[in-house]
């Protein structure tokens, strides 16, 4: 199969499709990879990298022109009018974007939305969220340190002793679980807190405080559980007091990293405009939800802005400053997915009984209520 990964084109968008390490791994498949010049430049890919793991370099027609086309985001207009009709698509494709999909149905493309692949034990490694959330998290951490003008570790120097940084971390998923650890590693003292009850204990293992919000309610308990690996929107009441306990513990807290996102919705407020005024000058806001309205109403996407005498960092792609790794990671996680859409003898297979692919595929409604296999 013919395998082209283009330049992303995308403001702020310094990733790549694919490493040199996958690039190899399909060049032994006997497929062939066209990379477009300089599509891995700014993840320090270079053209002779991916030419020695038997990539062919090209131009971008060439590239999107492609039967299987790999991206980490959506394409443009402009580059979905020059993608191959009856080709195929892959990348993070924001599928409940109604413009992607119409864009992709024009051109006749079937797409595949990794972000959209359900959280099971076989899809672990085709994961972009968490591979991508995993990198944020830590990124969000060093952002804090170079913004925050004090040690993060507790230091004892013949001028005295300097306390430690007093980390909140809202949220334990992927991006917040790895927000503690690297946190930890720095010597900060650290709480975290989240909806779901089951992770408390992969919170405290991490060296964090748990900060508990009781249930009062057996529905209460139910929701927090979640579904499908992620939260689910709380009651009222329950809401009310997380609200007062966090405003105390964002009062406290030096540095606070917000990372709770609810799929297919606006993310919760968890840090008011009155929780900011209340923070000592000098504390620093990582908003992670920044894309999906922000964790924190005073957040602005992709600046750093100081209000109250707090600093809020909105960067919307935090993945991004971090390309290299990330890059790395997407790409296997593009690599293994691939192994879903392709059979042996290197053609196209679309098979809809697989639940991986079928969560993916954005294809028309009469096309997904056909349980055939395609070649």
């Amino acid at each position: 199969m013919l395998i082209g990964i283009p330049t992303e084109t995308g403001p702020g968008e310094t990733r790549v499709a694919a490493s040199p390490e996958t690039v190899k791994k399909f060049v032994a498949q006997k497929h062939t990879v066209l990379v477009e010049r300089g599509a891995g430049e700014r993840a320090a890919f270079t053209d002779d990298a991916y030419a020695a793991a038997g990539a062919r370099l090209c131009d971008a027609a060439e590239a999107l022109g492609a039967a299987l086309v790999l991206k980490v985001r959506a394409p443009s207009e402009a580059e979905a009018a020059r993608l191959a009709r009856g080709g195929v698509l892959v990348g993070m494709l924001e599928p409940t974007d109604e413009e992607n999909a119409r864009r992709l149905h024009a051109a006749g493309v079937t797409g595949f939305a990794l972000e959209a692949a359900p959280r099971v034990t076989r899809a672990q490694s085709m994961d972009v969220l968490s591979s991508q959330a995993n990198i944020a998290g830590y990124k969000a951490v060093m952002l804090a340190a170079n913004h925050y003008q004090r040690f993060i570790p507790m230091l004892m120097t013949a001028a005295g002793t300097v306390k430690a940084a007093r980390v909140l971390v809202l949220g334990a998923g992927v991006a917040g679980l790895q927000a503690i650890a690297t946190a930890k590693r720095l010597g900060a003292a650290i709480e975290a807190s989240d909806v779901r009850p089951a992770v408390k204990e992969q919170v405290e293992s991490l060296g964090a405080r748990f900060v508990d919000v009781p249930f009062e309610t057996p529905e209460e308990a139910e929701i927090a559980r979640g579904a499908g690996g992620y939260a689910r929107p709380m009651p009222p009441a329950w809401l009310q007091r997380q609200a007062t306990l966090v405003a105390e513990r964002v009062k406290a807290a030096d540095i606070a990293i917000t990372t709770a996102l609810i799929p297919g919705r606006r993310a919760p407020v968890l840090i008011s405009a009155e929780m900011v005024a209340s923070m000592k000058p000098g504390s620093v806001i990582v908003d992670l939800a920044a894309a999906q309205g922000g964790n924190c109403p005073l957040t602005e996407p992709d600046r750093v802005v100081t209000k109250h005498g707090v600093t809020l960092i909105g960067f919307t792609n935090l993945a991004a400053l971090v390309a290299a790794d990330a890059s790395a990671l997407y790409a296997r996680n593009v690599f293994d997915f691939t192994k879903l859409i392709v059979d042996a003898e290197g053609n196209f297979a679309l098979n809809l009984e697989d639940e991986i692919v079928r969560a993916c595929a954005m294809l028309p409604a009469e096309v997904l209520s056909n349980q055939t296999t395609l070649a």
